[in-house]
């Protein structure tokens, strides 16, 4: 339990430094943001305060061996010197996920084969393809990086969204926008087009500092190296406040406002978020300093669609400029001409993300004059 290895934390390409900043203010070892996410040196405790805490990761890996190969005969003699009674247990099914580039072991099921063999002639667990628990081999360069996926489902589930609209945000996304804004639970927020109450669910619950892992299951629980008694401890500690600031959402459908009202009493944050159904034009700030206003707007992905989507946008950036002086706004968008038309002073932009097959963009004002 006290022996240190590599954890990975993973997200999607572009956002490493924010997940790299996020892991760092909440005490972990030497985060190191590289290609995918964030490495990071701990042993099995990290590994679940990692699942339990960390908003921006959409899994957390357990590195536990990395060797070279050339052939798939030698994966499979190395596969058995793999230390899997340490980690895995004899009676619980496993699977595995392997990928390969740039090695001579080019094909992916083989090697996933081989070891998947190697651990049920060596251990005894049982391999099914709809195991929770997923041991997962990574060749790259003919080196083989070994790793259990500890989250099972993916971190983005937390538990309490049964409701969601088309192409909804994922909660990790989400809050990894809301940190690059600048948010750190200290103020309002506002989303006038919440539709399932992403955002505003997100971030009431970081102001009321509510683990994200709170609600949920992980593959960690079925390990050899879990402690129930320990990880009930640790899921025991409660670190919630009364936030300064409310939440608001709205939105023109009625359907997405009983969506948010319905995910936000799931996550336990009704009590401390608005949703009312309203139109761009009627907008306002509520009583109170300025906050944050963030919009992931229609997008406008076939052709033809930026002219009929243009009004929006005007109209969204005239109504920000008229009335809410002071606060500060972020808008994903897939198309920068749409953000634009907005007429927002845009700071500087990263590079876009991918987000459900198509690449977006987080456009960032600083507080509006």
């Amino acid at each position: 339990m006290t022996a240190e290895f590599d954890i990975f934390l993973a997200t999607l390409p572009g956002l490493e430094p924010v997940l790299c900043d996020e892991v760092r203010h909440k005490g972990f070892k030497r985060p190191k943001p590289v290609p995918g996410g964030v490495v990071l040196k701990g042993g099995w405790p990290e590994i679940w305060r990692a699942n339990l805490w960390v908003r921006g990761a959409s899994r957390v890996l357990a590195r536990i061996d990395s060797f070279r190969v050339e052939h798939l005969a030698q994966l499979d003699r190395r596969a058995r010197h793999v230390p899997w009674a340490s980690v895995l247990r004899p009676d619980i099914p496993f699977r595995v996920e392997a990928s390969c580039s740039a090695s001579r072991i080019y094909h992916s099921g083989a090697a996933a084969e081989r070891i998947a063999t190697a651990i049920r002639e060596t251990l005894g667990a049982p391999s099914a393809d709809d195991a929770e628990v997923t041991v997962m081999a990574r060749i790259d360069h003919d080196i083989c990086t070994i790793s259990i996926d500890t989250s099972g489902e993916p971190l983005h589930k937390r538990g309490y969204k049964e409701a969601v609209n088309a192409a909804p945000m994922r909660e990790t996304m989400a809050s990894l926008f809301l940190r690059q804004c600048g948010y750190d639970g200290n103020e309002p927020v506002l989303d006038p087009m919440c539709g399932s109450g992403t955002f505003v669910i997100e971030a009431a619950e970081i102001a009321a500092r509510l683990n994200p892992g709170r609600a949920r299951h992980f593959a960690f629980e079925k390990l050899a190296t879990f402690d129930a008694e320990a990880w009930e401890t640790m899921r025991a500690v409660r670190s919630g406040r009364t936030p300064p600031a409310r939440f608001q959402g709205s939105d023109r459908d009625a359907g997405a406002i009983a969506m948010s009202l319905a995910n936000a009493e799931r996550a336990g944050v009704a009590d401390i978020t608005e949703f009312r159904r309203c139109a761009i034009s009627d907008i306002v700030p509520p009583e109170g300093p300025p906050g944050l206003v963030i919009v992931n707007p229609p997008y406008g992905t076939r052709l033809g669609d930026r002219p009929k989507l243009m009004p929006l946008y005007q109209a969204l950036g005239r109504v920000l400029m008229e009335r809410f002086h002071g606060w500060r706004v972020g808008i994903i968008a897939t198309d920068a001409r749409l953000a634009h038309a907005t007429g927002l002073p845009f700071l500087p932009t990263d590079a876009p993300v991918p987000h459900g097959g198509l690449r977006v963009t987080l456009f960032r004002t600083a507080p509006l004059p």
